[in-house]
């Protein structure tokens, strides 16, 4: 009977022991798991924290080309004269400041930029005392007026690229 007893009592601990191995095995794949799946989310936080930052770096710009392209617009088939072109004039040198701190978009913030001064230089000049234009006069500005139309075509197309441009950086 004595050995019965010791038996049992050593395959109790024998088992107990084992159980322990086990559970101390279970308790470390799980920790491993837990520990593997929380870098993988810490890693994807950083990843949208930098896509949000940098959104949010480019939302100035965008805000900006779309406030050139609504004044612009306003504008379009009328001939201007340099005091129409002060929102433009504004908004430009903003896009001016800032385009050589935008790396990913610095050409396509340079073009519009370049664009903005085409444009202002397009200005019809202000209306002299004389009440009556001559054909000279009158042929020279519309001319010019033709000339700042093609300006304004080609600052849309400007500010477009840039819009596309930032819509990419956005989702890429």
């Amino acid at each position: 009977m004595m050995t019965s007893t010791t038996t049992l009592a050593i395959g109790t601990g024998a088992g107990t022991l084992v159980l322990s191995a086990v559970s101390a095995l279970v308790t470390g794949v799980l920790a491993t798991s837990t520990f593997r799946h929380h870098k993988q989310v810490f890693a994807w936080t950083r990843r949208i924290r930098g896509r949000d930052e940098a959104n949010a770096e480019l939302d100035r710009p965008a805000e900006w080309l779309t406030d050139i392209y609504k004044a612009q617009c306003r504008l379009a088939r009328k001939p201007c004269r340099a005091g129409d072109f002060e929102d433009i004039s504004q908004t430009g040198n903003m896009i001016k400041g800032i385009a050589d701190h935008t790396g990913a978009l610095r050409p396509e913030l340079t073009e519009v930029a370049d664009r903005v001064d085409a444009y202002l230089a397009t200005a019809l000049p202000e209306p002299g005392p004389a009440p009556e234009v001559t054909a000279p006069e009158l042929h020279a500005q519309l001319v010019q007026a033709m000339r700042q139309e093609a300006a304004r075509g080609e600052l849309a197309r400007a500010v477009m690229a840039a819009e596309q441009k930032i819509k990419a950086l956005r989702h890429g």
